[in-house]
């Protein structure tokens, strides 16, 4: 897993600090998502994706974050940045009967790349999509 570069050329950012934010966030992501050119099933897949890490933050840390949109080179990017601990990527989807931890397995398993990296912001987690050719 490559670190995401945390000078990226962003196109759109939003703040989020309690769970009343979260649907705003999720029409942010979805809205960001279509103005870019991902695709319909893609943007869905991207809107899942923030929502779990919005979600993981709201529930594990203080003091809320961000979510910032931009496309580049054929790639649409997405970085939800927290001020919690590096998280962990690539593991194993939970048993079906546990109560948590199926969060993070889902997003590494909706985008087709997910990076972390811990910095003096805080934890960036970058999401990747391919976009469409023109």
């Amino acid at each position: 897993m490559t670190e995401p570069d945390t000078d990226a050329p962003v196109a759109a950012v939003m703040a989020y600090s309690t769970a009343d934010h979260l649907p705003a966030v999720r029409a942010f992501a979805q809205r960001q998502a279509e103005q870019l050119g991902l695709t319909p099933e893609r943007t869905m897949s991207l809107v899942i994706a923030v929502s779990e890490l919005v979600t993981n933050t709201l529930q594990h840390t203080s003091g809320g974050g961000l979510v910032r949109i931009w496309a580049e080179n054929d790639q649409f990017a997405c970085d939800v940045v927290d001020g919690g601990p590096l998280r962990s990527f690539g593991g194993p989807m939970p048993a079906a009967d546990a109560d948590r931890g199926r969060g993070l397995a889902i997003v590494e398993r909706l985008c087709d790349q997910v990076s972390t990296v811990a910095g003096a912001e805080g934890t960036v987690v970058r999401l990747r999509f391919a976009l469409a050719a023109g």
